[in-house]
């Protein structure tokens, strides 16, 4: 199967909007056996950049079909929704349903909580600045539920791994109660950089037109994920742990309930 057409992802500059229509482009059972549609545009967030899908349920209008929305995956720009009808002897609306309008609901406690834990990691990245570690460039994110960590490239030393996680506790505790809104934009390369202090990372190809996450006053950084619309609603931050291993710096952190 070939699809060409990107999905327009709703989700880039309405990060809050938990309800969208779209346009039902295929409907498809893939060599896994699961079943899947593919829309036009959607405002679930799929898999990707250490944040989890978003789940939900897809309705045709003017028919009691609904898909219940289990996993969401981006390939080649074309986006994925993975699930199953709720009454399987409905499933021929579907695979005739292409051209059809259809309304997006997107689950809203799973989709602030990925949000809060995914703004929480950035907000880590500003914390380990402000303490001294302006040396360690963020690498990979891993903002799931079960043990959320951002990997840093460079090492913190031994005797100072206890006392850095209080301070870095401290520090990302001060700007959630200070707060500061959140704004996704998707910019031009260069002034892509200026927003992100100066640079971008080796991944952002200077052509590129990247979308920009800035968490109150502090710098950008690029990111296709959704997030909190005030800092303040991350609520509270523990680091739990760092750990320190083969030139590389873990530091895992837990979110206020």
């Amino acid at each position: 199967m070939e699809l060409t057409t990107p999905t327009k992802l709703e989700f880039y500059d309405q990060m809050l909007k938990l309800q969208s229509k779209a346009i039902l482009v295929h409907y498809f059972k893939g060599d896994d056996g699961r079943k899947a549609l593919i829309l036009d545009n959607t405002i679930f967030h799929p898999q990707g950049g250490g944040q989890p899908s978003d789940t939900g349920f897809i309705c045709v209008t003017d028919s009691n079909l609904r898909f219940c929305v289990q996993d969401v995956r981006s390939k080649d720009g074309v986006v994925f929704h993975y699930g199953v009808a709720e009454d399987s002897s409905m499933e021929n609306e579907l695979e005739q349903g292409k051209g059809k309008e259809v309304i997006l609901q997107v689950d809203e406690s799973r989709r602030r909580l990925n949000s809060r834990l995914h703004s929480a990691g950035h907000l880590l990245d500003v914390c380990m600045r402000n303490v001294g570690f302006a040396h360690l460039e963020p690498g990979k994110g891993y903002h799931f539920p079960d043990g959320p960590f951002v990997e840093y490239k460079g090492t913190v030393p031994l005797n100072e791994l206890q006392s850095k996680q209080r301070e870095i506790e401290i520090e990302v505790n001060a700007l959630i109660s200070k707060g500061g809104k959140v704004n996704a934009t998707v910019l031009p390369y260069r002034e892509a950089a200026e927003l992100c202090g100066g640079s971008l990372p080796d991944y952002i190809h200077p052509g590129s037109n990247p979308r920009i996450i800035k968490l109150g006053d502090n710098p950008g950084c690029p990111c296709g994920g959704t997030h909190v619309s005030d800092v303040s609603e991350i609520l509270s931050m523990k680091v739990s742990q760092i750990r320190t291993k083969k030139g590389m710096t873990k530091v895992f952190y837990t979110i206020g309930t």
